[in-house]
């Protein structure tokens, strides 16, 4: 939200009180307390007819600094918010004649003390200054137009300082210049609105930035004011955390420590996903021919996906198998287990009229109210449909009773679609939450709600979501799509900007509808985006009006599908082990180039690009005729699919076939391979392989084996010496180490 007009002027509906002046100090019980006047005062008169900002830092975990500022107190609190993690922390206050300083491990607040003037320091381990809030930044605003109040905050950014992250953005990548409000909505991956809003964003400089609200948080990035980043919400009072991770990996730590981990997921959901679309006709003949097209065509499957009309239309959801289409549901089922799929079903949190449990839900009150009493309902999706009130314990207990049931007859796990169209006008939640706040979180509860029932059913470590909406603390609820994009190359590189900026906000898994989902793709985008997807942490394919099944497209997509579903199966050891790292620090599978090359600035702005792990750099390519370039930091790499090496420190410009494209292994890598290229969970030990790359002589690397239960399996570390690989392992199993020179 903008209050200025340029730099010195406000708009004309507002009045603006900015922080001026720290005119009070006070410390208790673990936390800095500070009175801002909002004008300078040099004499008691000036005390008088005038607001004051109380400012507070806390420290819920060592370097993490909240600062809540508070216009009026008395304002009632019906908000939900986000769950956090917190910790004991024994922070230092000091203050002397110049200034007060909070310091929670290496992080630093210090308030300047000076007469007529208002700074707020935020310093790094070393004194460096990092971010200051100053001279007309934190604020309390009136909209005389409204009657409605806001408070906000601006923090200085440096030269040559991008933010990154706030959630699922389609946007360009590097947030600077752009205005962003924190509104979950079905959008399309074509717009600049989003599924998943996260008020979470890091910088290029060793810090992130959590405002601690649920409702639509306003960022304005170097936008209204080109030196700073903004933030804005609706109310009196304003929650924020200033994270000092030093790394970019270290920002992403502390914050997912804060707003909660992924948990392990299930080896087998990393393999191949096939769906039968959304608006297709399908039964089980369809289904069946699916599944044994790719058993035929020697392609592994690993989970196959029954999208909305395994429910009959106009009663979404019921939960109940359309009888014309599935007879025999739960024998259908079984057949497939038998021949080792894992199966999932689409839902909602809808409950359209003409299903069983409207009249039901209505009659209980599990569905979200009018003010007046009346349930809410919309024709938009389903006709007269309500949405489950998931503020109310017994209807999160009666709508997962019916998933249950579901999971009782053989689905293992949910695709849990929408959750963003959630009214805001005259509600009234069960236990009275602000509706303009439970828009965005509605979200975090409803993935709450199935995952833990999933959890529940088929127990610890075989929870999966396949999800769509999300909110900040949502990464506990893995894992999350990108939305309906479209068959073109253009949406292609809007999906990976996504999924960068999903990495950048605490997401460690994230998925894509390989192809595109709304229009068929021609036969070229389907086979590089299947590489892109199949390169991704979980694969997809799924659209809307057509079927998916490579055949479908050309016989070289069928080459193309079965060489990289094997090729991900075999990096399954690897894979398996980001993954615990995502589950242990909260490092993405997928990452965005500088969170593993912070200190190549020429990684700061790359969005056609990525490492999937720490070791392998993934291009995906773009253009029909193969041709694609990409950054390769210092070093000399090595081609996974040809073998052939390049020196790194320049932009790379070459021509790939539909087998081929840039997986280039970083030097000094020991990439574990697995014996198995027909599923992605197995025995990760068995004849592993260990390739050695440019490993420099005398230096060792240690490569860490888990079992599909996120167990530690076995270690290896592998040292260089004259020339020969070394290895120390605790290891069972029979291994191979291959060197590349």
């Amino acid at each position: 939200m903008k209050f200025t007009r340029g730099y010195w002027m406000t708009r004309e509906n507002f009045t603006m009180n900015y922080a001026a002046q720290c005119v009070r100090v006070e410390k208790k019980d673990g936390a800095l307390k500070v009175l801002a006047a909002t004008r300078p005062v040099r004499s008691r008169g000036e005390t008088l007819n005038g607001a004051i900002l109380e400012v507070e830092f806390t420290a819920p975990r060592e370097n993490i600094i909240r600062v809540r500022v508070t216009h009026f107190a008395g304002k009632q609190d019906r908000a939900p918010h986000f769950a956090t993690f917190e910790e004991d922390v024994n922070p230092a206050i000091a203050e002397s004649e110049e200034a007060a300083c909070f310091t929670s491990g290496g992080l630093t607040a210090k308030v300047l003390k000076a007469e007529g003037r208002w700074q707020v320091d935020f310093l790094g381990r070393n004194g460096q200054v990092l971010t200051t809030s100053g001279f007309r930044a934190m604020a309390h605003a009136l909209d005389r137009n409204t009657g409605k109040t806001y408070m906000s905050d601006s923090l200085m950014l440096d030269v040559g300082e991008c933010v990154y992250g706030l959630g699922e953005r389609f946007t360009p990548y590097v947030k600077n210049g752009q205005s962003v409000d924190m509104w979950n909505a079905d959008g399309g991956t074509a717009s600049e609105l989003a599924y998943k809003n996260i008020p979470f964003y890091m910088t290029n400089r060793g810090y992130g930035i959590f405002v601690e609200d649920t409702s639509d948080v306003s960022f304005e990035i170097a936008s209204e004011k080109v030196e700073r980043a903004q933030f804005s919400v609706e109310g009196e009072t304003l929650v924020y955390d200033v994270i000092y991770g030093e790394t970019p990996k270290g920002v992403l730590d502390l914050y997912t420590a804060l707003t909660g981990r992924p948990p392990i997921l299930p080896a087998w959901s990393f393999g191949l996903w096939l769906s039968t679309s959304f608006t297709t006709n399908y039964d089980e003949e369809t289904a069946s021919s699916f599944i044994d097209g790719m058993a035929q065509r020697d392609i592994p499957l690993s989970v196959f996906h029954f999208d909305c009309f395994w429910m009959r239309g106009y009663n979404w959801c019921d939960f109940e198998w359309d009888p014309e289409t599935f007879p025999d549901p739960e024998g259908m089922l079984k057949r497939y287990h038998d021949r080792g799929l894992k199966l999932c079903c689409w839902i909602n949190p809808y409950i359209a009229q003409q299903s069983p449990l409207f009249a039901e839900g209505a009659k209980n009150g599990y569905l979200i109210k009018k003010t007046n009493g009346d349930v809410w309902q919309t024709d938009l999706w389903q006709a007269g449909m309500g949405i489950v009130d998931v503020t109310n314990p017994e209807a999160r207990k009666w709508y997962c009773g019916y998933l249950k049931k579901l999971l009782a007859m053989g689905v293992d796990c949910l695709k849990t679609d929408f959750g963003e169209r959630i009214p805001v006008k005259d509600i009234a939640y069960f236990d009275g939450s602000s509706a303009l706040h439970m828009h965005n979180y509605f979200t975090f509860l409803y993935n709450q709600m199935v995952f833990e029932t999933i959890r529940e059913v088929r127990g610890e470590g075989e929870a999966i979501l396949f999800a769509r909406s999300a909110t900040a603390g949502g990464q506990q609820f893995p894992v999350h799509w990108g939305g309906d994009n479209s068959a073109s190359y253009v949406s292609m590189a809007e999906t990976l900007r996504a999924g960068l900026s999903m990495s950048h906000s605490g997401f460690g898994f994230w998925s894509h509808d390989i192809s595109g989902f709304e229009s068929t793709a021609p036969a070229h985008v389907y086979k590089r985006w299947v590489q892109f997807g199949l390169l991704s942490s979980h694969s997809r394919l799924h659209g809307s009006s057509s079927y998916r099944v490579p055949w479908a497209f050309d016989e070289e997509s069928v080459n193309v599908v079965r060489k990289f579903t094997k090729l991900k199966c075999r990096l399954m050891p690897y894979l398996y082990a980001a993954a615990m790292e995502a589950h242990e620090h909260g490092t993405p599978m997928m990452r965005p180039m500088m969170l593993e090359f912070p200190a190549d600035p020429a990684c700061d702005t790359l969005d056609r690009q990525y490492m999937l792990g720490e070791s392998l750099l993934v291009a995906p390519i773009f253009r029909e005729d193969g041709r694609v370039s990409y950054y390769l930091p210092e070093g000399c790499w090595t081609s996974l699919l040809s073998g052939e090496k390049t020196c790194g420190n320049h932009w790379v410009a070459e021509q790939h076939d539909f087998m081929s494209l840039p997986l280039m292994v970083r030097p000094g890598t020991v990439l574990p391979l697995g014996s198995c290229d027909t599923r992605p969970d197995y025995d990760y030990t068995e004849n592993l392989e260990l390739h050695v790359y440019q490993l420099p002589e005398g230096e060792s690397r240690t490569v860490r084996i888990y079992d599909t239960k996120g167990q530690l399996a076995a270690t290896y570390t592998v040292t260089m010496k004259g020339g020969q690989a070394q290895v120390q392992t605790d290891a069972r199993n029979a291994f191979t180490v291959v060197v590349h020179a």
